[in-house]
């Protein structure tokens, strides 16, 4: 999916290559992360940052309320939720 998408951006990918010191294929899959990084869902976010501030030591509580002080600033802002709505993303 994200490779046709590619061709949508090869104007970016141009750009990059000639404003940093990236090759083609490198600015195309920095393009292509950042892509994949913004198609993220919401719940996806959610479930991603709490397993990556779990494995940096932190504990439940300050996880989800890290995670509700950083929903907001997300490309595509969603809803604010609560932290009963962020637990039962994570646990269901």
């Amino acid at each position: 999916m994200l490779e046709r998408r590619n061709g949508f951006h090869d104007d970016l990918v141009e750009h990059l290559v000639r404003t940093t010191p990236l090759g083609r294929g490198e600015a195309a899959r920095v393009v292509l992360d950042v892509l994949a990084y913004f198609d993220e869902t919401a719940e996806e976010f959610v479930r991603r940052r709490h397993r990556e501030l779990q494995a940096g030591g932190s504990r439940n509580p300050a996880i989800f309320e890290r995670i509700q002080a950083e929903l907001p600033y997300r490309a595509v802002a969603p809803p604010e939720l609560t932290l009963r709505q962020l637990r039962r993303i994570v646990y269901g």
